[in-house]
């Protein structure tokens, strides 16, 4: 059978430390299931691995270079928490979410990002001290202004620039002509000169965030490097004294079996001699990358059931829960930890040795997990367990569709030389189209 994909592509300290993570996670569902009244449902995190991860990104930028946590990508008030003493604050793009960096960190910076702001979020970001407001347009920055004008305040803000040839990486494009976000690069000399008129705008630079879920290294460093040129000419160009340079984020991760995930090293090979002007901060917006390593979710098999030659395994979840994998339409890798215990009196659901689609439990076709993916044995009662699930799984989904109980949330205890899980038996890696 072949591997199923790397449940830590940047290893932490020590060879066995993934397998004693994932000993750790299983534990802990194990022990939410017996403590359960019904079918478990669950979400784990696992704060140390999200710790790590944001300490191994830090230590690949150089001088210079300032680190924002995305809080879209999990806003867990835990994870926050843990990742507030990691970074240089938090990317944000709503004031809920903006209460809930502040929340986590009471003297947070922010930034605030988003296509449809209000006038209470621009209120309210200026009023809780916002760091950076990412401007989207000619009617915003006015908006802005105004407000800002208001309160006696003077509003930090960056450009942000929907440039005419963005590169083609990622899953999503968030610039050219397909995209909605940002200014057209053509209005950007009138949203200068606009600035310059408004006593009550502090205009810092350039915000660039092109795409989402880059898997390439050295693409993304040469991205980093034209940003900063572009935005050091730009702003030679219109009189501008650069302080801001923020490229927004767009690391990914890989959810199929056999591909590549990002390699940190390479990306901080590439990016050592990429630094900007003196006092020109350069950000990097973080969040899938940085968190989707930390989280796991859990839900139990209700049914295995064959139709049509084809076998179906239905778990006590779906995409009301785990958005992601209907959402980008992947095959989502999976473990299986086997659960003895049947408590009916007839033969329990099963399917070994064959191809299984596993889906959830609302009513629809599209609520599926993954397709045609191998499974030595998977039964009703047993427990299967998405990993790389911490980043835009619960925060993306439709979760009150048929109201269905929401699962509940495992915040693994600090680890301390974890035993292997008593009761365990051998965990079931699903691999697909084998």
């Amino acid at each position: 059978m072949a591997a199923l994909f790397p449940l830590h592509p940047l290893p932490p300290p020590g060879a066995d430390r993934g397998d004693v993570t994932w000993q750790r996670v299983a534990a802990s569902i194990v022990a939410a299931r017996s403590a359960g009244s019904g079918p478990l449902c669950a979400y784990v995190y696992d704060l140390e691995t999200a710790r790590r991860q944001a300490q191994a990104i830090r230590a690949t930028l150089p001088s210079g270079w300032s680190l924002f946590y995305a809080v879209k990508a999990n806003a867990h008030p835990d994870v926050l928490a843990a990742l507030s003493g990691e970074v240089d604050g938090f990317e944000v793009a709503s004031l809920g979410e903006m209460q809930s960096a502040i929340s986590a960190s009471p003297h947070v910076s922010t930034i605030f990002s988003g296509p449809g702001k209000t006038d209470a979020d621009i209120d309210g970001a200026l009023r809780r001290g916002v760091q950076l407001l990412n401007v989207e347009s000619l009617h915003e920055l006015r908006r802005i202004a105004l407000i800002a004008e208001r309160l006696g305040a003077r509003a930090p803000v960056a450009l942000r620039v929907n440039r005419r040839s963005p590169p083609e990486l990622g899953f999503h494009r968030m610039a050219g002509p397909s995209a909605q976000f940002g200014l057209d690069e053509a209005l950007l000399p009138d949203a200068v000169e606009l600035a310059r008129g408004y006593p009550s705008i502090d205009l810092l630079g350039f915000h660039l965030h092109a795409f989402s879920n880059n898997t390439d290294a050295t693409a993304h460093a040469r991205f980093l490097a034209d940003c900063l040129a572009w935005s050091v000419t730009t702003a030679e160009r219109h009189r501008l004294v650069l302080r801001v340079v923020d490229c927004g984020g767009g690391i990914g991760v890989n959810y199929v079996a056999g591909e590549s995930p990002f390699d940190l090293k390479q990306f901080g090979a590439e990016i050592a001699g990429i630094t900007g002007p003196p006092d020109t901060m350069l950000v990097l917006e973080l969040g899938r990358y940085m968190v989707a390593q930390a989280g796991w979710y859990a839900a139990e098999v209700l049914d295995v059931r064959s139709t049509h030659g084809r076998h179906f395994a239905v778990l006590r979840g779906g995409m009301h829960h785990f958005r992601l994998p209907s959402a980008w339409r992947h095959d989502h890798p999976f473990l299986v930890v086997p659960v003895d215990d049947w408590p009916y009196p007839f033969s329990r659901p099963e399917a070994r040795n064959v191809p299984i689609d596993v889906v959830g439990e609302l009513c629809t076709p599209r609520d599926v997990f993954a397709r045609s993916t191998y499974v030595e044995t998977l039964r009703a009662g047993d427990v299967v367990v998405f990993p790389l699930a911490g980043a835009y799984g619960w925060e993306i989904s439709h979760r009150d569709f048929l109201q269905h109980p929401h699962p509940k949330f495992l915040i693994l205890p600090a680890s301390s030389n974890a035993e292997p899980t008593k009761g365990l038996g051998p965990v079931t890696r699903g691999s697909a189209d084998l």
